[in-house]
Formats: structure tokens, C-alpha cells, sequence
């Protein structure tokens, strides 16, 4: 026997119709909470939500029609289209809790007749919207829900608020702590420009110094060099047959130098 598929088109359908569903359950809350709360049967708003109400029933009607057609065929012979007893079974109970659940909704819907919704004092002619919630409790009165719904919802926000402003404390301490270390920082620059300025007079003295020891040797270099070319221009020469002498143009000249000649240092 063949195993369904996931491309079944029954399984396509019935997406599409569970979609629906939930759809039109969201439109038959809203409508019924509207119709507690309205005066008469032909305010806008109850209208607008009657008319959506009955146009998503119509399509989920259609395509509930649709699935029990093909329950239908298939219950005839399932093995011919793969289909197991337990696949049909279940497929009979979805369109038939479905169904069931559109027929009440559409009783709902014709409880107000004549366009006139009944009130009485002993009697309502609906129920409070919390009768309809799975969830709720019995007897809980929809004021009392919604201002218990208030009151949770300013709670909520009241936390938030408690963490918004933990949030600021918190940095508004960093800011602190930040403005602290900046003082900090600009003593510490101020401490180190002192220190410079002072480290850099103290250079430049030394500078000076330097330079004018340096030009003192200087004077003194050349002082002393002038004095020792002084002296070795008082010294006289001293020696025995030291002459020169001079022949005529044509001939060659010559010096005759004793070799005993001193000749200053």
C-alpha cells in the first residue's frame, strides 16, 4: 500500500482550511465581544463585524465542502488512492468537528433577531465574551478581565521602567567615574608640562654654557696660534755659509746650502 504523500492534495486543502478557521475564530471572538458591548443590533461596528464574520464562513464552508466530498470518495474504496483506515478516519472527524463548529457559529449568528438585541435583567441574550475562553475561569466577569488585563499591563510597564532607570543609574556612575579619571589625566599632563618646561630651561642653560666654553677655546686657540707665529717670526736664522747667489739668466742658478744650516722650528 502506497504511504501519503506530502503533495497530497487533501493535505493541501486541509492547510488551507485550517487557516481559514482560525481566522474566522479571531473574527467570532471580536464580533462577540462587539455585541456585548453594543446598544443595538445596527451599529456600525456590530455590522462590520457580522458581515466579516459571515463572508469568512461562507468561504470556509465552501472549502469544508470541498473535504468531505473527498472523505467521501474516498471511504469508498482508500486503498485505491493509498489511503490507510486510520488516515480516514481521521479525516472524517477533522470535517465533521469543522463543521460543527461552523454550525455553531452560525447559530450565534442568528440569535439577534429584528435587528433588536435583547437585555433583561435576569436574562442576558449573550453570554460575556469570557464564556467563550477556553481558559477562563467560570463566572469570570469580562471587566474584571480586562481590568486585571490593566492591571498586568502596568505592572509590565513598571518593570520597564524600574530597568530604564537602573540603566541611566548605571551610566550615569560611568560618566562619573569618567569625568574623575579626565581630572586625573589633566593634573598628570599638567605635572608633566611643568616638568617639561622646567627640564627644557635647565637645556638651554647648559646650552649656553656649552657654547660659551666652546668660544673661549676658540679665543684661545687662536691666541695661542697667533702668538706661536709671532715667535717663528723673531727667531733669526742661524748657520755657517749659508748664501745664495744668482747667475746670469742664461745659467742655470744654484744654491749652495751648508749642510750645518739650523733651520727653526
Amino acid at each position: 500500500m502506497a504511504s501519503i504523500g506530502q503533495d497530497d492534495p487533501f493535505l493541501e486543502a486541509q492547510a488551507d482550511l485550517l487557516s481559514t478557521l482560525n481566522t474566522t475564530r479571531s473574527l467570532f471572538s471580536s464580533y462577540l465581544r462587539i455585541r456585548s458591548l453594543a446598544s443595538s443590533a445596527s451599529s456600525p461596528e456590530l455590522t462590520q463585524a457580522r458581515t466579516e464574520l459571515e463572508n469568512n464562513l461562507h468561504d470556509l464552508s465552501s472549502d469544508l465542502q470541498d473535504l468531505v466530498d473527498s472523505v467521501k470518495a474516498v471511504e469508498s474504496d482508500p486503498f485505491r488512492y493509498g489511503v490507510d483506515i486510520d488516515e480516514v478516519e481521521r479525516r472524517r472527524r477533522l470535517v465533521e468537528e469543522v463543521g460543527g463548529e461552523v454550525e455553531d457559529m452560525r447559530e450565534e449568528l442568528k440569535n439577534v433577531a429584528g435587528g433588536q438585541i435583547k437585555r433583561g435583567a435576569n436574562d442576558s441574550a449573550l453570554p460575556p465574551p469570557s464564556a467563550f475562553d477556553p481558559d477562563a475561569p467560570e463566572g469570570d466577569d469580562y471587566a474584571a478581565f480586562e481590568q486585571q488585563r490593566q492591571v498586568e499591563i502596568m505592572q509590565e510597564q513598571d518593570e520597564a521602567l524600574d530597568g530604564v532607570f537602573k540603566t541611566v543609574g548605571n551610566l550615569r556612575q560611568q560618566a562619573n567615574d569618567m569625568g574623575r579619571e579626565l581630572e586625573e589625566q589633566h593634573e598628570m599632563l599638567d605635572e608633566a608640562e611643568t616638568l617639561a618646561e622646567r627640564v627644557g630651561g635647565k637645556l638651554q642653560t647648559g646650552i649656553k654654557k656649552v657654547g660659551w666654553v666652546v668660544k673661549k677655546n676658540e679665543d684661545i686657540n687662536k691666541s695661542i696660534q697667533t702668538v706661536v707665529n709671532s715667535a717663528l717670526v723673531a727667531v733669526p736664522f742661524q748657520g755657517q755659509n749659508c748664501y745664495a747667489t744668482r747667475t746670469t739668466p742664461t745659467q742655470k742658478q744654484s744654491v749652495l746650502l751648508d749642510k750645518n744650516v739650523q733651520w727653526p722650528v
